[in-house]
C-alpha cells in the first residue's frame, strides 16, 4: 500500500470494474469541460487513455466526453472535495470525492469515519506529498526504469502494482510532461494521475492481524461510497 488503497479479493472484480468505469466517467466529464478533443486537452487525453486501457465501452467513453463538454444539453456539476482523517489505529487517510451534492456526501463521510476519526482541512494533508503517479510497463527489451526516469524528468521510481510494472513519481506539475516523454524511453504509460504519497506510513507489520482487518474494513467501507474517487492510506506493507 502506501499510496492508493485498493480492495482485495477477485470475487469483487465485477463490482470493482463497474465502479471503476463510473469513476473514470466522472474524471472524463470533468476533464472534458476544457474541450472534447483529447489531442488539445492533455488532462482528457490521459484519462481517455486510462479508460481504454481498462476496456471501458466506447459508447460509455464517448457519452462521458460529450456530457462533460456540454454537447448533450445536460448540465454536469461535480465538486471536488477532499476529506482527511484517520482509519482505526491512527492510519492517516485522504479521501478524494467528486460529488454533485456535498450536502449528501458530507454526512455520509461523517458516518463512515465514526470508526476512525474525521479531521479538519490540513489535519492530515501535511503528512502526504501531492505528486504525479504514472504506472507504466516496458515496451522494449532492456528498457531501464531508472534511466527512463532521469531522461523523462521523473523524481523517483518504484515497483508498480502488477508484476513487471513500474510506478514513476513526478512533481504534480510535471505529470503530463513526463507521461509524454516516457514512450521515447521504452515505456508504455498505463495510467497517469495526481495523487498523495504518505510521508510516514504506518507499517502493516506493526499491527496485529485483528487491527489490520479493522483498518481494511474501514477503508473498504469508505471506498464503496459512490461519491468516492480515490482513497489514499498511509499504510505500508
Amino acid at each position: 500500500m502506501g499510496a492508493q488503497w485498493k480492495a482485495k479479493g477477485k470475487e469483487l472484480a465485477a463490482n470493482a470494474r463497474g465502479k471503476l468505469f463510473g469513476r473514470l466517467a466522472k474524471d472524463i466529464m470533468i476533464a472534458a469541460r476544457n474541450g472534447a478533443d483529447p489531442a488539445s486537452n492533455s488532462r482528457l487525453r490521459l484519462v481517455v487513455e486510462q479508460a481504454r486501457k481498462v476496456s471501458m465501452p466506447k459508447e460509455t467513453l464517448e457519452r462521458a466526453i460529450k456530457k462533460g463538454a456540454g454537447l448533450t444539453g445536460e448540465a454536469v456539476h461535480f465538486e471536488h472535495v477532499i476529506y482527511e482523517g484517520y482509519a482505526p489505529h491512527r492510519v492517516p487517510v485522504m479521501v478524494e470525492c467528486l460529488t454533485d451534492n456535498v450536502n449528501r456526501t458530507a454526512p455520509e463521510m461523517r458516518v463512515l469515519f465514526r470508526k476512525g476519526q474525521l479531521g479538519t482541512s490540513g489535519s492530515v494533508a501535511w503528512d502526504f506529498d501531492h505528486v504525479g503517479l504514472i504506472e507504466a510497463e516496458p515496451a522494449t527489451a532492456g528498457a531501464d526504469a531508472e534511466v527512463a526516469a532521469i531522461e523523462a524528468g521523473a523524481q523517483d521510481v518504484e515497483p508498480g502494482e502488477e508484476e513487471g510494472h513500474t510506478l514513476f513519481l513526478t512533481d504534480a506539475t510535471d505529470l503530463d510532461l513526463v507521461s509524454r516523454a516516457l514512450p521515447a524511453q521504452g515505456f508504455t504509460v498505463l495510467s497517469a494521475k495526481l495523487g498523495y504519497r504518505p510521508k510516514n506510513p504506518v507499517s502493516a507489520a506493526s499491527l496485529s492481524a485483528e487491527a489490520l482487518e479493522e483498518v481494511e474494513a474501514f477503508l473498504a467501507a469508505i471506498d464503496a461510497n459512490d461519491d468516492v474517487q480515490t482513497v489514499f492510506a498511509g499504510l505500508a506493507a
